[in-house]
């Protein structure tokens, strides 16, 4: 007995120590958290990670671009980065003559790093709440639009307000589903240049295969710059601009990692939904996802049959295809995890018990015994509304670049109809930088065949009365192929120097080419039938889920007061902790977290485009040249860890319990992808690449110990 007892406290032990590892939590308020973390091994403290006063950790992380993460690591503004966040750029910059996707790029000095057109890092200043300025005078009782319009109104003052310098920015963001609010200062540095990248047979190997797979062998980083003026303040690009100087910036170890090891993720993860009821996770697992699937796997299809082709057209598309296949194969494993751990099982077995505490408690009730099943109505209302407007933008929005295009149009000729040419000549030229970009790796044969082969799933799985009228009938006369070859015949809008021309020019001849356009009419067309038949009546009764789910959030953290509840994650500043860690798929096996340079050989496949190995990096693996980043006579490459990372959290700084950077984090298992609405500490695993695979490749491959030099090694294990 004294046996079982002495199991059972410590089995409560471990399980609360995995369940400590959830969460994307504010570093602002990390307080909460900090004795968790001190017990998983952490030595440093909360100010060391976030300080207002002082620098930081917090002033070493960056946005990197549109959504990723990168951390400063030199005195001189080096930044790492993932090479799928710096895949556009490193593409943007490259051509048949200097192929760097292909075949990498190191700079050896200032003068050799590459400007990279729009590139840019966000470095947060501070987080402040703000919830009880947002919401004075915005009563729960109100009216969704009456509450949301006293919201705006708020957060235009508050962010009016804001104490700031002139070069920052300030922005309210919403947390806990709309029931808390935080202003956020950042600075943005707009001259960010392209330092040096390995070889895409590096930066991607195992490509598509191994994306979500474990064992990992990826050196998924590159390395940019972050350049300010003389007064280390962001500045467009110029010559004259210097390397910027931090606040703070990571020290490297170099020591190893260890299973048990404590780990820290600091970055902007993107979306995760968490407290979804079990109703939205069946629509998602049943309806949603497998819609996606099906459409990406067809359009997939055919551009790897073009991709293969040859060099330039694989150069081309490379970006665009890495981008489809990331959440195709995510939204596979995500409704595959969901399924294995009965996530709607255990999502009403979570709804039973917040029922029946709220049924103890006569206030409790009254405020929100009708939430969940109200949830429960609408979902089952809008299924089918959810299902068609995931295939229109999957078509329309997503895979087809034509019809993307129209999309944009559209707006354009919407902005001009409510504000007028001068608003619509400002908003044309931000558009019109953007298409150009779009129209650089763009090939109108390739678009019209994905477009044909997803018009023929859309009409074969939905009904007729979801399908536009000119695109029916063209259909009912002929079949999809020669559809598709008529609409791209008869549009500016797959031709790019037509299109930007177009925009380019006066709304007159504007408004009158589009008339006549058989691209933009059939895109336009669509969407004006989903706006009807779809969008509107789904918007009404999304806006009444936003309301119970804002008060589904407040109700969880009314009714289960011993439990810690971290926000969604919305791109906004986040430490998730763990520790390092292998992790068992499924009976009879388990998975060591680190994998090694040999394990790069054994899939090895000459002339592959997903396992292709350069000659220099098999020479050194011959020679065993692994330099100080070497262990027993072993190249480590990628590692696991339990951090809770999703989208946005590419790049972002995996550091130790010191602080110092011991990797990049990168991607997830494949068992656990259903984490950002399900987590199961058991299989959530995130992927990380060795910070050692990173300066053996720099240093022994790139040739590039200029940048090694720049960086601040340390050895904590080693005191």
């Amino acid at each position: 007995m004294k046996n079982f007892k002495y199991i059972f406290v410590l089995s409560l032990f471990i399980l609360q120590t995995t369940f400590a590892q959830e969460g994307m939590w504010m570093p602002n308020k990390l307080s909460q958290n900090e004795k968790d973390m001190q017990d998983m091994g952490m030595q440093m403290s909360i100010e060391d990670i976030y300080n207002l006063k002082d620098s930081s950790i917090k002033d070493a992380i960056a946005i990197f671009g549109r959504g990723c993460t990168s951390e400063i690591v030199s005195p001189k503004g080096l930044l790492f980065t993932n090479h799928h966040c710096g895949f556009n750029a490193i593409q943007s910059l490259s051509s048949m003559e200097n192929n760097y996707l292909r075949d990498g790029f190191w700079a050896k000095s200032f003068e050799e790093e590459l400007p990279s057109e729009g590139l840019t890092a966000t470095i947060i200043n501070s987080i402040t709440d703000v919830t009880n300025q947002v919401l004075a005078g915005a009563d729960l009782n109100m009216g969704m639009m009456d509450r949301q319009s006293y919201i705006d109104k708020n957060i235009q003052k508050v962010q009016k307000e804001a104490q700031k310098e002139s070069y920052q920015t300030a922005r309210v963001m919403s947390f806990y589903k709309g029931n808390q609010f935080f202003l956020i200062i950042q600075t943005t540095y707009r001259d960010v240049r392209l330092v040096g990248t390995p070889p895409q047979s590096i930066g991607k190997f195992g490509s598509d295969t191994d994306n979500w797979m474990w064992p990992r062998h990826t050196g998924d980083f590159s390395i940019f710059r972050i350049y300010a003026d003389e007064n280390n303040l962001p500045s467009e690009y110029s010559a004259n601009n210097k390397p910027y100087k931090p606040k703070h910036y990571l020290p490297i170890s170099i020591d190893g990692i260890e299973e048990d090891d404590f780990t820290l993720v600091y970055g902007f993860p993107y979306n995760t939904d968490e407290y979804l009821t079990s109703y939205a996770v069946k629509t998602k697992m049943d309806v949603t996802n497998p819609a996606r699937v099906q459409v990406r796997e067809a359009a997939l299809a055919v551009l790897d049959k073009e991709m293969r082709k040859n060099e330039a057209t694989r150069l081309k598309y490379a970006s665009k295809f890495a981008g489809i296949a990331n959440y195709w194969k995510f939204a596979i494993g995500e409704s595959k995890g969901l399924r294995q751990f009965n996530a709607v099982g255990e999502k009403e077995k979570y709804e039973a018990e917040f029922t029946k505490r709220i049924n103890q408690d006569p206030m409790l009730k009254a405020k929100y015994a009708h939430v969940l099943p109200r949830l429960k109505e609408l979902y089952a209302a809008t299924e089918n509304e959810r299902l068609l407007q995931m295939y229109n933008s999957e078509i329309f929005s997503r895979n087809t670049e034509m019809t993307f295009t129209a999309g944009i149009i559209s707006q354009l000729i919407k902005v001009y109809e409510n504000n007028g040419e001068e608003a619509f000549n400002r908003y044309k030229n931000r558009y019109a930088n953007y298409l150009k970009g779009k129209y650089k790796d763009y090939d109108p044969k390739i678009d019209q065949e994905v477009f044909a082969t997803l018009i023929d799933i859309y009409t074969k799985s939905v009904d007729k009365k979801y399908i536009s009228k000119p695109i029916y009938e063209a259909l009912q006369k002929s079949d999809a192929k020669s559809f598709a070859n008529e609409v791209f015949s008869n549009t500016v809008l797959a031709d790019g120097e037509k299109t930007m021309a177009l925009i380019n020019g006066d709304y007159k001849n504007f408004e009158s080419t589009l008339e006549n356009d058989k691209g933009y009419q059939v895109a336009l067309s669509q969407q004006k039938l989903i706006d009807e038949l779809i969008s509107t009546p789904f918007n009404k009764k999304n806006t009444e889920i936003e309301k119970l789910m804002r008060l589904y959030m407040q109700g969880q953290m009314d009714v289960f007061k011993e439990k810690k509840f971290y926000p969604d994650a919305n791109a906004s500043l986040r430490v998730a902790y763990g520790k390092v860690r292998g992790y068992s798929p499924k009976d009879a096996v388990y998975y060591k977290p680190q994998t090694y340079l040999s394990g790069v050989m054994e899939k090895y496949k000459p002339g592959d485009y997903e396992f292709d190995v350069p000659q220099k990096l098999r020479d050194l693996y011959e020679s065993k040249d692994y330099g100080q980043y070497g262990e027993n006579g072993k190249m480590p490459v990628c590692y696991l860890a339990t951090n809770h990372i999703t989208g946005g959290n590419s790049g972002s700084p995996v550091l130790d319990a010191h602080g110092n950077l011991i990797g990049l984090a990168f991607d997830g298992v494949w068992e656990g992808t259903m984490e950002d609405v399900f987590y199961k500490p058991e299989v959530c695993m995130s992927i990380m690449v060795d910070v050692r695979y990173v300066l053996f490749i720099i240093e022994k491959l790139g040739g590039a110990q200029n940048l090694i030099d720049e960086l601040t090694i340390v050895h904590p294990k080693k005191k």
